[in-house]
């Protein structure tokens, strides 16, 4: 805790659109822990000023704190598609997204990413998943053809709260095995090259070859 408070403290704060995000999904919105937050929104949007992406494609849209860190970074020309499957979460998403004055700029789908991505034709810079775990390799497998050559997908939790390394959760818990064996399905897929990170509850970044 100490650690992550020096971090916070040494990295450049939310502004209003962002802490608002955040304090209204802590006080109005079920389980504000799948908020992304401070320290991994402005990773995502480094990231996103670092490639200056025309498109990204993200899977879990929740209160649209990470579209919209992910948003701020794009091309001056660029497009957020963003898919969420809850579907009483999108009077908040579209509020905050309006707010943070991108709305000609993101397309929000609401439904199953599962039945939504196959249908996409655009060709993705960066991909952003954080969503069902037990998905994590279907959404991936969905969403690797659409992704340009050099294209970097960023899939979250991969650490699931230090769960990976407990061996009691890998032999009982479902999502801590889906995890693992996801992590480990990546380590050896020869179609990319990745880093899992550990900010905050750990992010996989990819490189698509």
């Amino acid at each position: 805790m100490e650690l992550e408070d020096y971090i916070e403290k040494h990295s450049s704060p939310e502004d209003e659109t962002l802490y608002n995000i955040n304090r209204e999904t802590h006080l109005d919105v079920l389980r504000p822990i799948m908020l992304s937050g401070h320290i991994q929104g402005k990773f995502l949007e480094m990231i996103s000023y670092m490639i200056k992406p025309k498109r990204i494609l993200e899977i879990g849209t929740f209160t649209a704190y990470s579209t919209i860190c992910l948003a701020r970074g794009m091309a001056e020309d660029g497009k957020i598609i963003s898919i969420e499957k809850n579907k009483e979460l999108k009077k908040i998403i579209c509020k905050n997204i309006k707010n943070a004055e991108l709305s000609e700029k993101t397309e929000i789908i609401m439904g199953d990413a599962r039945d939504i991505v196959p249908r996409l034709s655009d060709n993705f810079d960066l991909v952003f998943i954080d969503a069902d775990k037990a998905n994590n390799q279907l959404y991936y497998e969905s969403i690797l053809p659409l992704v340009r050559k050099n294209g970097f997908i960023l899939i979250d939790n991969c650490l699931w709260h230090g769960k990976v390394l407990d061996e009691n959760k890998l032999k009982e818990d479902k999502d801590t095995q889906s995890i693992d064996a996801f992590n480990n399905y990546i380590q050896n897929d020869n179609r990319v090259e990745n880093l899992l990170l550990s900010i905050r509850d750990g992010i996989m970044l990819i490189r698509k070859h």
